[in-house]
């Protein structure tokens, strides 16, 4: 492949967001009742500018979950699924050489931690089921282990990556960095990637996706997570990621605008510090979800990416179920650019 590849940012025009429904067989079982008014207030506020697609086991109760909301803007797929994670286990959009085309990459439970058995064959079943456009090239991309979490691109040939996600030893094990770099660059066209060598949050099954610390909200801006209160267990750890973000620059050379996102109030459930996250939001077409969680940073949260995002409206989510099984938003989303979609589900934006 050659660089004649695009990636395209998450606010590039999109056709639809995929959610991975949750039901009685996941782990969301003890909570189901708590979970998917989440999840349904996510699939709202998604409709009224896109279309959704909803991948889950029993499409009759997820319309009963939903309600009275406009059916001709839902495409649903009936399958089996482990869990609801679809930043993970959906299929990675890129254009080569203004082909669409899907990589299928293989999910192994962020790095074999839970079971992955059928979210791993989602995307291919979504083929198979002609979800997507004729155009439409499926790229059978295994046995590269690649999570949409762990991954930030500014459209540019900019890559924003952890690597302590994508060198963990369960992934891909025989890579070192810089052959992961090598083969980055060539299946995405990246020129460059910046990597961070710092930053987590307590209770994180991800191995530190970048999605929960850090985005790219515009070519020249990133959103981080940033820890003013020394006495928390985050504060080092983020503010040398802090100092890494400083320091990167834009391919002119050009310093980053950086936009500080408060540091989400600590949450626990059974004893454990969960992964709580602002940076854990979702761009579509005219807006930004945002998560919230009960909080007076809510707030604060939600001005500060009006900063990043001033044409975009500001909507907040209450994912306070959501981060119980230790993820949030962004996780549980994943987007598909223009022209990914079968014709006849498209919607005019």
């Amino acid at each position: 492949m050659d660089h004649k590849l695009f990636f395209p940012p998450e606010w590039y025009p999109q056709s639809a967001v995929q959610l991975t429904w949750p039901h009685a067989e996941t782990d969301w079982a003890p909570m189901l009742d708590e979970v998917v008014p989440c999840f349904v207030a996510i699939a709202k506020e998604i409709i009224k500018r896109e279309l959704l697609l909803i991948v889950c086991r029993d499409q009759m109760e997820v319309r009963q979950q939903l309600g009275d909301v406009e059916y001709d803007r839902i495409l649903f797929r009936e399958m089996e699924t482990n869990d609801t994670w679809a930043r993970d286990h959906g299929g990675i959009s890129v254009f080569d050489e203004g082909v669409p085309t899907l990589y299928d990459f293989v999910f192994n439970g962020w790095g074999m931690k839970f079971p992955a058995n059928y979210d791993n064959l989602i995307t291919r079943r979504l083929v198979l089921m002609d979800t997507f456009a004729e155009e439409v090239l499926p790229a059978n991309m295994q046995p590269f282990v690649l999570e949409g979490g762990s991954l930030e691109t500014d459209g540019k040939g900019t890559l924003l990556s952890t690597v302590e996600c994508l060198a963990s030893v369960n992934r891909n094990e025989y890579l070192g960095q810089e052959q992961l770099e090598y083969h980055l660059k060539d299946i995405f066209g990246l020129e460059r990637i910046l990597w961070l060598h710092y930053g987590y949050l307590a209770g994180d099954d991800t191995d530190s996706h970048i999605d929960t610390l850090a985005r790219f909200c515009s070519e020249d801006t990133i959103a981080y997570v940033q820890c003013s209160d020394p006495e928390d267990e985050h504060y080092e750890e983020l503010k040398l990621m802090e100092e890494e973000l400083q320091a990167f620059t834009q391919a002119d050379g050009k310093p980053y605008r950086l936009i500080p996102l408060p540091m989400a109030d600590e949450v626990r459930w059974e004893g454990e510090r969960l992964p709580a996250t602002y940076a854990n939001f979702l761009i579509i077409n005219g807006a930004v979800l945002v998560p919230f969680y009960n909080s007076e940073k809510d707030r604060i949260a939600a001005q500060t990416l009006r900063q990043a995002f001033p044409d975009r409206e500001i909507v907040g989510i209450n994912c306070l179920p959501l981060i119980k099984q230790h993820g949030s938003l962004h996780c549980v989303t994943m987007q598909y650019p223009e022209k990914f979609i079968r014709n006849n589900f498209q919607i005019d934006n």
